[in-house]
């Protein structure tokens, strides 16, 4: 085979990857649910489920897969964000919980399946998801309100619990489907609700770390 063939094949094997986990994505998504039947992502995506295997070892390794790339994309918008050393505290961390409202509105199972994987994987793979996603988020939630802080912007809070504040309520939201139906009439997880819903965060959680400047 030529390096051309050659070439093809590797875009065409990356393809039929992709679309596997795009395919999952979309069924956990609709689903509201953090599992998959491998049956119905064959049946979605036109791709034999054998795929499954030859790509991610097993439906474990799919999910694993899934997570790698949709956690990543929290991970990578902090780290620009990191960087910015001249950005002011406050628009920082208002850009943070934006993105955090938008990513869990493409993906509002991460959160479920992220405690899933942990939960149900060895010590050593559950050490590896923390160490790569949850914890580089603590660090840099040390340094947006410790640089807030010092800056007389912030009220001294606990990175920590910040941490769960702004992934409950992303997380919460995102996942209550059953609520929305039952009591507001409608499950679906629109644009125009997740602006709405992020204006509202952003601001609510902002009004609880923003030093009073009052005098």
């Amino acid at each position: 085979m030529g390096a051309t063939g050659q070439s093809n094949e590797v875009v065409e094997q990356q393809g039929a990857r992709e679309l596997l986990l795009d395919t999952a994505s979309a069924i956990m998504r609709e689903g509201d649910q953090v599992d998959i039947s491998l049956s119905e992502l064959s049946l979605r995506s036109g791709l034999n489920s054998a795929l499954v295997k030859y790509y991610f070892g097993n439906k474990a390794g799919l999910l694993k897969a899934l997570l790698d790339r949709d956690m990543s994309t929290i991970v990578k918008s902090v780290d620009a964000l990191v960087a910015k050393d001249q950005m002011d505290p406050e628009v920082k961390l208002r850009r943070h919980i934006a993105a955090c409202i938008d990513t869990y509105y493409a993906y509002p199972y991460l959160n479920r399946l992220l405690m899933r994987l942990v939960r149900d994987s060895d010590e050593s793979e559950a050490q590896r998801i923390a160490d790569k996603y949850l914890t580089p988020l603590g660090k840099a939630y040390d340094k947006f309100i410790g640089a807030g802080v010092k800056k007389g912007v912030f009220r001294p809070i606990d990175p920590q619990l910040f941490y769960f504040t702004v992934t409950g309520a992303a997380d919460r939201f995102f996942s209550a489907r059953l609520v929305l139906r039952h009591c507001y009439g409608t499950d679906t997880l629109t644009e125009n609700l997740r602006d709405r819903y992020r204006e509202h965060t952003v601001d609510f959680i902002m009004a609880g770390i923003l030093a009073d400047r009052a005098g």
